[in-house]
């Protein structure tokens, strides 16, 4: 037995940086534990799996880890491959997924991404994240993530996580996201994952469901730009529709390749 993989670069044109995911098209769904030792074998953050439909996509995303309810990267890359690899002629993609209808729509190059928008209330920072952090955060606020505002981009840079401390919470879904107003952008941001097998996700879609109205209402500003601040960096276009938001980016495919397995799954 035999499947596709392809391996792409998200919030980036360039190979080698943005957030790598792996997408994989399946014909059906196979068993959970396999698509997680897929995600396993892969190490990538997130690994895509989706199912062609009459006028949609069923979506799933796996981390090393677990399935995870949302990924913003991952559903980026697995529209790319829709688009560049399979040749999908649609004004838009839909997604049907754990997090409800996602629609992905292509302009000029650039993959807009239609996602919910989960406003963060102000929070109390539990004391496993407060021991890891180098430094304190001067704001607390927490939506499906915690959200933790900083004064400076240089704050953001040089923020270190205690592992040891870190990993004793478990946010389920969730995990923390550090920000502040950007040099050359309107924010930028980190983000952190307990218990995870990456701790820190290069760049990170779903995070920005909260980052893009958070930052929206203090800024006054409906358009944003941002950068996560990860060693691999990405760039991303934000825009704020009240009870959605669009998060813009590109992509490149970085690896073709097949899986093969017997046919026990």
């Amino acid at each position: 037995m035999k499947l596709e993989i392809f391996q792409v670069d998200a919030f980036s044109e360039k190979i080698f940086s943005g957030n790598p995911a792996c997408v994989v098209p399946l014909k059906k769904w196979y068993s959970d534990d396999f698509l997680l030792n897929i995600a396993k074998e892969n190490a990538v953050a997130e690994t895509a799996f989706f199912i062609e439909k009459k006028d949609f996509f069923e979506l799933r995303w796996f981390t090393p880890d677990h399935e995870i309810d949302l990924c913003g990267h991952a559903t980026l890359a697995t529209a790319h491959v829709i688009k560049s690899i399979f040749k999908n002629k649609s004004k838009h993609i839909l997604f049907k997924t754990m997090s409800g209808e996602l629609i992905v729509k292509l302009q000029d190059n650039i993959y807009y991404l239609d996602f919910p928008s989960r406003k963060a209330v102000t929070s109390k920072l539990p004391d496993e994240i407060k021991l890891s952090l180098n430094i304190q955060p001067k704001e607390v606020l927490k939506s499906r993530d915690f959200l933790l505002v900083y004064d400076s981009q240089s704050e953001i840079e040089k923020i270190l996580i205690d592992t040891n401390q870190f990993s004793k919470i478990n946010l389920g879904h969730g995990g923390v996201i550090v920000t502040a107003v950007g040099n050359d952008v309107d924010f930028v941001s980190r983000y952190f994952t307990p218990q995870a097998t990456i701790l820190e996700d290069p760049v990170t879609g779903s995070a920005h469901c909260s980052l893009i109205p958070f930052w929206s209402k203090r800024l006054n500003k409906s358009k944003l730009k941002a950068i996560q601040l990860s060693n691999r960096g990405g760039d991303l276009i934000c825009f704020n529709k009240s009870e959605r938001v669009i998060i813009g980016g590109k992509a490149v495919i970085y690896l073709k390749g097949v899986i093969e397995f017997d046919d026990n799954y």
